[in-house]
């Protein structure tokens, strides 16, 4: 049974219900490198049927997928990127990213290239408002406009630990 994160305040969280397990993640690896065919995403990824199914259904249930019907003779489907699950090309891109430079140092198992130039994307990063690259000890976290009592208690609790302004 998957862990469920739906009752936190948190766009993390969120997200994690969504997309946060392994198999919805290899989907989505798939459905990017243009996998459209039940059959052809289990057999990308390994997973058992049931587990595929449940994933499928779940990534089109949240808007990520869109299931199309493709049958001339008879009920056919194909999975389909919506522009939700589009969005998620950065996500996956950093996770990629990652991977290669931390697993995969100097023998990335697939490359990322701008389609125009053929040259390899390059590394993503976090800038400032003015566009100036920034590293993660630039970061500060505050509550949103959609934090609620219990994230308030939460973000004055760890700034009297750790003495944050």
């Amino acid at each position: 049974m998957r862990t469920r994160f739906s009752n936190q305040n948190c766009s993390v969280a969120a997200a994690l219900d969504v997309i946060g397990d392994g198999w919805s993640l290899m989907i989505l690896r798939e459905a990017f490198l243009g996998t459209r065919r039940f059959s052809d995403f289990q057999r990308a990824t390994g997973a058992a049927r049931n587990i595929l199914s449940d994933r499928l259904t779940h990534l089109e249930d949240h808007g990520i997928l869109q299931r199309i019907d493709v049958g001339v003779h008879g009920t056919r489907h194909e999975y389909a990127l919506t522009p939700q699950g589009k969005d998620l090309s950065v996500v996956l891109t950093a996770l990629r990213q990652w991977g290669d430079r931390w697993i995969h140092p100097d023998a990335e198992p697939l490359l990322v290239v701008d389609r125009r130039t053929g040259e390899p994307i390059a590394p993503l990063r976090m800038h400032d408002a003015e566009g100036t690259p920034i590293s993660g000890r630039h970061l500060e976290l505050r509550p949103g406009p959609g934090a609620t009592a219990e994230t308030l208690a939460r973000f004055e609790a760890s700034k009297s630990r750790t003495g944050s302004r």
